[in-house]
Protein backbone atom coordinates (compact mmCIF):
# COMPACT_ATOMS: atom_id res chain seq x y z
CA UNK A 1 0.00 0.00 0.00
CA UNK A 2 1.03 3.62 -0.54
CA UNK A 3 0.19 5.23 2.80
CA UNK A 4 -2.25 7.66 1.19
CA UNK A 5 -4.17 8.01 4.46
CA UNK A 6 -1.22 8.12 6.84
CA UNK A 7 -2.20 9.52 10.22
CA UNK A 8 -5.81 10.27 9.28
CA UNK A 9 -8.54 9.21 11.68
CA UNK A 10 -11.54 7.78 9.88
CA UNK A 11 -14.75 6.60 11.54
CA UNK A 12 -16.81 4.00 9.68
CA UNK A 13 -20.30 3.23 10.96
CA UNK A 14 -21.46 -0.32 10.31
CA UNK A 15 -17.74 -0.99 10.27
CA UNK A 16 -17.72 -4.51 11.70
CA UNK A 17 -18.97 -6.39 8.64
CA UNK A 18 -19.50 -6.28 4.89
CA UNK A 19 -18.53 -3.09 3.09
CA UNK A 20 -17.72 -1.35 6.36
CA UNK A 21 -15.24 -3.99 7.45
CA UNK A 22 -13.54 -3.95 4.04
CA UNK A 23 -13.25 -0.15 4.26
CA UNK A 24 -11.73 -0.31 7.74
CA UNK A 25 -9.16 -2.88 6.66
CA UNK A 26 -8.34 -0.88 3.53
CA UNK A 27 -8.00 2.38 5.44
CA UNK A 28 -5.72 0.83 8.05
CA UNK A 29 -3.58 -0.69 5.31
CA UNK A 30 -3.15 2.84 3.90
CA UNK A 31 -1.94 4.16 7.25
CA UNK A 32 -5.16 5.54 8.72
CA UNK A 33 -6.48 5.15 12.23
CA UNK A 34 -9.58 3.13 11.33
CA UNK A 35 -12.36 3.48 13.90
CA UNK A 36 -14.87 0.63 13.70
CA UNK A 37 -18.21 2.07 14.87
CA UNK A 38 -20.85 -0.61 15.06
CA UNK A 39 -23.87 -1.69 17.06
CA UNK A 40 -22.15 -5.07 17.45
CA UNK A 41 -19.16 -4.17 19.61
CA UNK A 42 -17.97 -7.77 19.88
CA UNK A 43 -17.68 -8.07 16.09
CA UNK A 44 -15.99 -4.68 15.95
CA UNK A 45 -13.43 -5.70 18.55
CA UNK A 46 -12.71 -8.95 16.68
CA UNK A 47 -12.05 -6.99 13.47
CA UNK A 48 -9.90 -4.49 15.38
CA UNK A 49 -7.80 -7.34 16.76
CA UNK A 50 -7.30 -8.71 13.24
CA UNK A 51 -6.27 -5.30 11.90
CA UNK A 52 -3.91 -4.69 14.84
CA UNK A 53 -2.32 -8.09 14.37
CA UNK A 54 -1.64 -7.11 10.77
CA UNK A 55 0.13 -3.95 11.91
CA UNK A 56 -2.71 -1.47 11.46
CA UNK A 57 -3.94 1.28 13.77
CA UNK A 58 -7.56 0.85 14.81
CA UNK A 59 -10.11 0.96 17.59
CA UNK A 60 -13.69 -0.21 18.01
CA UNK A 61 -16.63 1.57 19.61
CA UNK A 62 -20.29 0.70 19.99
CA UNK A 63 -22.48 3.20 18.12
CA UNK A 64 -26.22 3.27 17.49
CA UNK A 65 -26.53 5.61 14.51
CA UNK A 66 -30.15 6.46 15.37
CA UNK A 67 -29.15 7.79 18.81
CA UNK A 68 -27.45 11.21 18.73
CA UNK A 69 -25.83 10.76 22.13
CA UNK A 70 -24.34 7.45 20.99
CA UNK A 71 -22.96 9.03 17.82
CA UNK A 72 -21.49 11.91 19.82
CA UNK A 73 -19.88 9.46 22.23
CA UNK A 74 -18.42 7.46 19.35
CA UNK A 75 -16.81 10.54 17.81
CA UNK A 76 -15.52 11.65 21.21
CA UNK A 77 -13.96 8.22 21.77
CA UNK A 78 -12.27 8.34 18.37
CA UNK A 79 -10.84 11.79 19.06
CA UNK A 80 -9.70 10.84 22.56
CA UNK A 81 -7.94 7.74 21.23
CA UNK A 82 -6.47 9.13 18.01
CA UNK A 83 -6.31 12.88 18.56
CA UNK A 84 -8.65 14.19 15.86
CA UNK A 85 -11.26 13.29 13.25
CA UNK A 86 -10.51 13.58 9.53
CA UNK A 87 -13.29 11.63 7.78
CA UNK A 88 -16.62 10.12 8.75
CA UNK A 89 -18.24 7.35 6.71
CA UNK A 90 -22.00 7.01 7.22
CA UNK A 91 -22.08 3.39 6.15
CA UNK A 92 -24.45 1.67 8.61
CA UNK A 93 -27.73 0.62 7.04
CA UNK A 94 -30.40 -2.03 6.93
CA UNK A 95 -33.08 -3.44 4.67
CA UNK A 96 -36.13 -5.59 5.25
CA UNK A 97 -37.86 -6.47 1.97
CA UNK A 98 -41.64 -6.54 1.65
CA UNK A 99 -43.99 -6.61 -1.30
CA UNK A 100 -45.02 -3.07 -2.19
CA UNK A 101 -48.65 -3.53 -1.11
CA UNK A 102 -47.58 -5.18 2.15
CA UNK A 103 -45.22 -2.45 3.38
CA UNK A 104 -46.21 -1.42 6.89
CA UNK A 105 -45.67 1.80 8.77
CA UNK A 106 -43.28 0.08 11.16
CA UNK A 107 -41.21 -1.37 8.30
CA UNK A 108 -41.03 2.01 6.57
CA UNK A 109 -40.19 3.94 9.72
CA UNK A 110 -37.41 1.57 10.83
CA UNK A 111 -35.69 1.62 7.43
CA UNK A 112 -35.95 5.41 7.27
CA UNK A 113 -34.70 5.83 10.83
CA UNK A 114 -31.55 3.80 10.31
CA UNK A 115 -30.71 4.70 6.71
CA UNK A 116 -31.76 8.37 6.61
CA UNK A 117 -31.90 9.80 10.13
CA UNK A 118 -28.70 7.91 10.96
CA UNK A 119 -26.93 9.59 8.04
CA UNK A 120 -28.20 13.04 9.02
CA UNK A 121 -27.12 12.65 12.66
CA UNK A 122 -23.73 11.29 11.66
CA UNK A 123 -23.09 14.10 9.19
CA UNK A 124 -24.16 16.77 11.67
CA UNK A 125 -22.02 15.48 14.52
CA UNK A 126 -18.98 14.86 12.33
CA UNK A 127 -19.31 18.39 10.93
CA UNK A 128 -19.49 19.83 14.44
CA UNK A 129 -16.26 18.03 15.32
CA UNK A 130 -14.50 19.29 12.18
CA UNK A 131 -15.63 22.86 12.94
CA UNK A 132 -14.52 22.58 16.58
CA UNK A 133 -11.09 21.38 15.39
CA UNK A 134 -10.88 24.29 12.96
CA UNK A 135 -9.96 21.90 10.20
CA UNK A 136 -11.51 20.69 6.95
CA UNK A 137 -13.05 17.24 6.94
CA UNK A 138 -14.73 14.66 4.77
CA UNK A 139 -18.16 13.10 5.15
CA UNK A 140 -18.89 10.10 2.95
CA UNK A 141 -22.33 8.48 2.73
CA UNK A 142 -23.16 5.00 1.50
CA UNK A 143 -26.02 5.37 -0.95
CA UNK A 144 -27.14 2.68 -3.42
CA UNK A 145 -28.25 2.20 -6.98
CA UNK A 146 -31.65 1.71 -5.32
CA UNK A 147 -31.57 5.45 -4.73
CA UNK A 148 -31.39 6.00 -8.49
CA UNK A 149 -34.00 3.45 -9.55
CA UNK A 150 -36.66 2.00 -7.25
CA UNK A 151 -37.06 -1.74 -6.71
CA UNK A 152 -40.51 -3.15 -6.01
CA UNK A 153 -39.42 -5.44 -3.17
CA UNK A 154 -37.29 -2.71 -1.59
CA UNK A 155 -39.61 0.32 -1.75
CA UNK A 156 -38.74 1.89 1.65
CA UNK A 157 -35.05 1.10 1.15
CA UNK A 158 -35.08 2.66 -2.32
CA UNK A 159 -36.76 5.77 -0.94
CA UNK A 160 -34.26 5.90 1.93
CA UNK A 161 -31.25 5.72 -0.37
CA UNK A 162 -32.73 8.42 -2.61
CA UNK A 163 -32.94 10.53 0.54
CA UNK A 164 -29.27 9.78 1.29
CA UNK A 165 -28.36 11.16 -2.14
CA UNK A 166 -30.35 14.34 -1.39
CA UNK A 167 -28.79 14.66 2.07
CA UNK A 168 -25.36 14.38 0.45
CA UNK A 169 -26.14 17.27 -1.89
CA UNK A 170 -27.73 19.35 0.88
CA UNK A 171 -24.82 18.73 3.21
CA UNK A 172 -22.31 19.69 0.53
CA UNK A 173 -24.04 23.03 0.07
CA UNK A 174 -24.40 23.68 3.79
CA UNK A 175 -20.88 22.73 4.88
CA UNK A 176 -18.67 23.98 2.04
CA UNK A 177 -18.03 27.26 3.86
CA UNK A 178 -16.33 25.25 6.61
CA UNK A 179 -14.07 23.39 4.17
CA UNK A 180 -16.07 20.18 4.67
CA UNK A 181 -16.82 18.03 1.64
CA UNK A 182 -19.78 15.65 1.52
CA UNK A 183 -19.80 12.86 -1.04
CA UNK A 184 -21.03 9.31 -1.35
CA UNK A 185 -20.88 6.12 -3.33
CA UNK A 186 -23.67 3.94 -4.67
CA UNK A 187 -22.98 0.20 -4.69
CA UNK A 188 -25.07 -2.25 -6.64
CA UNK A 189 -25.25 -5.93 -5.70
CA UNK A 190 -22.43 -6.67 -3.25
CA UNK A 191 -21.64 -10.15 -1.96
CA UNK A 192 -22.03 -9.51 1.77
CA UNK A 193 -23.89 -11.17 4.67
CA UNK A 194 -26.63 -8.57 4.13
CA UNK A 195 -27.37 -9.91 0.66
CA UNK A 196 -27.40 -13.50 1.92
CA UNK A 197 -30.02 -12.41 4.47
CA UNK A 198 -32.01 -10.51 1.83
CA UNK A 199 -32.07 -13.51 -0.49
CA UNK A 200 -33.58 -15.64 2.27
CA UNK A 201 -36.16 -12.99 3.15
CA UNK A 202 -37.14 -12.50 -0.50
CA UNK A 203 -37.76 -16.24 -0.81
CA UNK A 204 -39.92 -16.15 2.31
CA UNK A 205 -42.22 -13.48 0.86
CA UNK A 206 -42.44 -15.11 -2.55
CA UNK A 207 -40.15 -12.58 -4.23
CA UNK A 208 -37.17 -14.85 -4.80
CA UNK A 209 -37.09 -13.83 -8.44
CA UNK A 210 -35.77 -10.45 -7.29
CA UNK A 211 -32.75 -11.89 -5.50
CA UNK A 212 -29.01 -11.74 -6.11
CA UNK A 213 -28.95 -14.04 -9.15
CA UNK A 214 -31.68 -12.15 -10.94
CA UNK A 215 -30.29 -8.71 -10.19
CA UNK A 216 -26.76 -9.77 -11.03
CA UNK A 217 -27.81 -10.93 -14.48
CA UNK A 218 -28.02 -7.31 -15.64
CA UNK A 219 -24.49 -6.38 -14.50
CA UNK A 220 -22.39 -5.66 -17.58
CA UNK A 221 -19.18 -6.84 -15.93
CA UNK A 222 -20.81 -10.20 -15.22
CA UNK A 223 -20.62 -10.57 -11.44
CA UNK A 224 -21.73 -9.03 -8.16
CA UNK A 225 -19.24 -6.76 -6.43
CA UNK A 226 -16.99 -7.99 -3.67
CA UNK A 227 -16.61 -5.62 -0.70
CA UNK A 228 -13.00 -5.15 -1.80
CA UNK A 229 -14.29 -3.55 -5.01
CA UNK A 230 -15.63 -0.66 -2.92
CA UNK A 231 -12.40 0.03 -1.06
CA UNK A 232 -10.41 1.97 -3.72
CA UNK A 233 -13.25 4.50 -4.08
CA UNK A 234 -13.47 4.79 -0.30
CA UNK A 235 -9.74 5.47 -0.07
CA UNK A 236 -10.04 8.10 -2.80
CA UNK A 237 -12.91 9.86 -1.04
CA UNK A 238 -11.06 9.80 2.30
CA UNK A 239 -7.82 11.13 0.82
CA UNK A 240 -6.65 14.55 -0.33
CA UNK A 241 -7.11 13.36 -3.92
CA UNK A 242 -10.83 14.16 -3.60
CA UNK A 243 -10.44 17.61 -2.03
CA UNK A 244 -12.06 19.40 -4.98
CA UNK A 245 -15.08 17.09 -5.17
CA UNK A 246 -18.25 17.63 -3.17
CA UNK A 247 -21.95 16.79 -3.46
CA UNK A 248 -21.26 13.82 -5.71
CA UNK A 249 -22.34 10.16 -5.67
CA UNK A 250 -19.96 7.70 -7.33
CA UNK A 251 -21.65 4.53 -8.65
CA UNK A 252 -19.79 1.25 -8.04
CA UNK A 253 -22.05 -1.32 -9.65
CA UNK A 254 -20.30 -2.92 -12.61
CA UNK A 255 -22.57 -1.29 -15.18
CA UNK A 256 -25.84 -2.45 -13.62
CA UNK A 257 -27.73 0.76 -14.34
CA UNK A 258 -26.49 3.39 -16.76
CA UNK A 259 -27.84 6.68 -15.42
Amino acid sequence: MTGRLHGRTIVVTGGASGIGAALCEGFAAEGANAVIADLNLEAGQALAERITTGGGSTSAVRVDVTDRASVQAGIAAAVERHGRLDAYFNNAGMNSPMKYLDVTESNFELIMKVNVLGVLIGAQEAARQFIAQGSPGKIVNTASIAGRTGFSSFAPYSAAKAAVISLTQSGARALAEHGITVNGFAPGVVATPLWTKLDKELDEIGEGQNGVDSMSSSILLGRPADPSDIVPTGIFLASSDSDYITGQIIPIEGGMILV
